[in-house]
């Protein structure tokens, strides 16, 4: 009891001696003035209050460009880039995908393979905005935010009660959508509901081999609101995705062709409710429950004609509080706590049939101090407990100083962890079709495989398998130092500077070997990296009708112990001729699936009238994505996918009696990479027609 009390004790008074989280915002495409952000702090605050660096996207910046999907608007985003194994993922500053939590409406989605999120299942026709959170926000968020958060917020106002829209593109993509609204004095009702479907593409037409194929996907969004009292409201919403994929194949042998087909069925719904009661203007308490799961299961028949099926059964329940306190003017607090149980059943773990659990209990706190116009300081903690693994505590500090009217300084400083998931405690995964590896989780790793060795399967040990144990979290140190100069309304120019250090990275490491001569993998905490760079923003308004943006990132990234052992001589490559020889550091790359440079430029058109367009151009250098010449490093002798640059039109127009339409071009320019960039078709075509009724006040 004494320890308990320690701890709490330790929880709510501590971080008032820490900094503040920095909360920057930056707008893209249009202005919103002085709008209100939630993530960043996990409570109401105004924009140019807000000092993280954070991004809000807003609903009409979305609708102009014609983003049906959420990888649509995420690409287009500073410090962004798309990944494409294992479904459309988002790395945030050179971090992998499974490093950035996805929320929508502060609740995460669930439901990864590999680590990776498909964002291809998350439709934009009822979203007010999004925020996004760069840097970690594990303080916050807990596991998966070690690279920050993405948060997906849905229109819950009665403006409209009624909006449908048609889409058809290239491809017979077709994408339905319809939103209406109820409401009254003291209940709202919104549903939206959502019809996609398309033929995929070829890279070939000609043929039957699909780069993206056919898709149906219904979804449905469905919120509630009940005012109890003027300080009393109960909220809930629902959401629920099914969609269907066909898988159709045709490879050429040795002058035989082979066709072969399967098909994908995923079902994704949650259900959040809360209840909000407000004791004075000084506070007020939140008491939260959310329910998710996600179901996908695959059946195909591979090229040999053999059957394969794959599931995964991924459920998430989560009870938690939150206290909102203004202590006084210059003070205010965030207390709250919550347990989360999870299971996942999966053909690809020791049994299907049987789900793997675990439950975690947490409780976080942060403290704001407004020292005076100039100055903010905002300090915050989390702890969490979890069942399989060791307690993780994720500490953020930061700042920011308004010099004066034009110029701002932001310092962030964070740590954020990533919780070992189900995949590297669980996996039991035999890959018949690749030469019969296997790739065990570390929950069982040493048992399954010392059962192989008495059968005598086994035939070489290495001395990672006695290296093996229990996995411990991953930490990721960042700092993000923010400078923003606005001489005047129509300049804005901001510049960043950031750096991510990892330690205890989770990886995949060779522990032993079958009498076959076939691996045997595990995981294991070996790994140190670091991400590091740049960005810079800039935005000018040429006219009431005309503005130009532009932004840029530079990045770094590498492997610590890789880096090392370049530096002393023991990695080796080979030369023009063939001939080994050692490696040397500046020929080094790094991380995979980075790009040392990344690049947009847009204008944007929009008038009084409803008439809008805009033309998008966003350039990628090239990056590594094959290990070619066997020194498993990523250096310039390896295979990389090349540079790229896509061009976006998008034009339209909106008239006072509700009805809008939209004609747009991605891909313009008609390049196609289906190797590394199968999420990027060729040159597309779209047409929209939207037809609302708007309230009458």
């Amino acid at each position: 009891m004494l320890m308990k009390l320690r701890f709490l004790y330790f929880l709510v008074f501590a971080p008032i001696c820490l900094f503040s989280q920095v909360r920057f915002v930056k707008d893209t495409i249009q202005s919103q003035g002085d709008s209100v952000v939630v993530t960043a702090t996990r409570s109401e605050r105004k924009l140019s209050n807000v000092t993280v660096p954070v991004t809000i996207i807003n609903a009409k910046s979305i609708q102009q460009i014609g983003a049906l999907r959420l990888t649509d608007i995420l690409k287009e985003q500073p410090g962004l880039s798309m990944t494409s194994g294992f479904g459309a993922g988002v790395q945030l500053q050179g971090l992998n995908p499974d490093y950035t939590i996805i929320l929508i409406n502060g609740e995460p989605l669930v439901g990864r393979t590999a680590g990776v999120l498909d964002l291809n299942r998350i439709a934009l026709g009822n979203i007010k905005k999004i925020e996004i959170v760069k840097g970690p926000s594990s303080s916050l968020y807990g596991s998966e935010a070690m690279a920050g958060v993405i948060n997906i917020i849905t229109d819950a106002t009665n403006k409209t009660p009624l909006q449908s829209s048609l889409r058809y593109g290239t491809y017979n993509t077709i994408d339905a959508g319809l939103n209406n609204t109820l409401a009254s004095k003291s209940i709202l009702y919104q549903g939206y509901y959502n019809y996609y479907s398309t033929d995929g593409y070829s890279i070939r037409p000609s043929t039957a081999s699909r780069v993206t194929t056919p898709i149906t996907r219904v979804a449905t969004n469905q919120q509630f609101k009940y005012n109890l009292s003027n300080n009393t409201n109960v909220r809930v919403g629902m959401r629920f995705t099914n969609e269907q994929i066909k898988n159709e194949l045709s490879v050429t042998n040795g002058g035989l062709t082979i066709n072969s087909n399967g098909e994908e069925k995923n079902t994704d719904y949650n259900i959040a409710s809360s209840l909000n009661h407000r004791f004075s203007n000084s506070l007020k308490t939140s008491f939260r429950s959310y329910i998710t799961q996600y179901n996908a299961t695959q059946n195909l028949l591979t090229i040999s004609g053999a059957p394969y099926t794959d599931i995964l059964d991924h459920v998430f329940n989560r009870l938690e509080n939150q206290t909102d306190w203004v202590v006084n003017k210059k003070l205010t607090a965030i207390v709250g706590g919550g347990a989360v149980m999870e299971g996942v059943k999966s053909s690809r773990y020791d049994s299907e049939k049987i789900r793997k659990t675990n439950t975690n209990q947490y409780a976080f706190s942060q403290w704001e101090w407004t020292h005076n116009a100039k100055l903010i300081l905002i300090g915050g903690i989390r702890f969490d407990q979890n069942q399989t693994y060791a307690s993780a505590w994720s500490p953020k500090a930061s700042m920011l100083y308004k010099i004066n009217k034009q110029h701002r300084i932001r310092l962030s400083i964070g740590q954020g962890f990533k919780a070992p998931d189900f995949r590297q405690l669980y996996l039991n995964f035999t890959n018949a079709a690749a030469g019969s590896y296997s790739v065990f989780g570390t929950a069982q790793a040493q048992k399954v495989i010392g059962q192989l060795n008495i059968l005598g399967q086994i035939g070489t040990l290495y001395n990672n398998f006695y290296q093996l144990k229990s996995l411990q979290p991953e930490y990721a140190t960042g700092t993000h130092l923010t400078w923003e100069f606005e001489p005047n309304a129509k300049n804005n120019f901001s510049f960043q500077l950031f750096r991510n250090d990892i330690r205890n990275l989770i990886e995949v490491q060779q522990v032993g070997a079958y009498i076959t001569g076939a691996q045997i993998y595990s995981y294991l905490n070996i790994g140190r990296a670091f991400t590091t760079g740049f960005e810079i923003e800039a935005k000018h308004q040429i006219s009431k009708e005309f503005s130009i943006s532009t932004a840029y990132q530079y990045l770094q990234t590498g492997d610590k112990d890789q880096i090392a052992q370049i530096k002393n001589g023991i990695v080796y490559t080979r030369d023009a001729n063939g001939l080994s020889r050692k490696l040397n550091v500046s020929e080094y790359v790094g991380l995979p699936n980075n790009s040392t440079h990344k690049a947009q430029l847009k204008f944007n058109y929009s008038n009084q009238n409803g008439l809008f367009g805009n033309i998008r151009a966003l350039y990628r250098s090239k990056w590594a994505v094959n290990n070619t010449n066997g020194n498993e490093v990523f250096d310039d002798g390896d295979s990389f996918a090349e540079g790229y640059i896509a061009l976006h039109l998008s034009i339209g127009k909106d008239y006072m009696n509700g009805l809008g339409f939209q004609f747009g071009c991605d891909n313009m320019l008609n390049y196609i990479d289906a190797l590394n960039l199968p999420n990027l078709p060729g040159r597309t075509f779209f047409a929209t027609l939207k037809i609302q009724k708007s309230k009458k006040i």
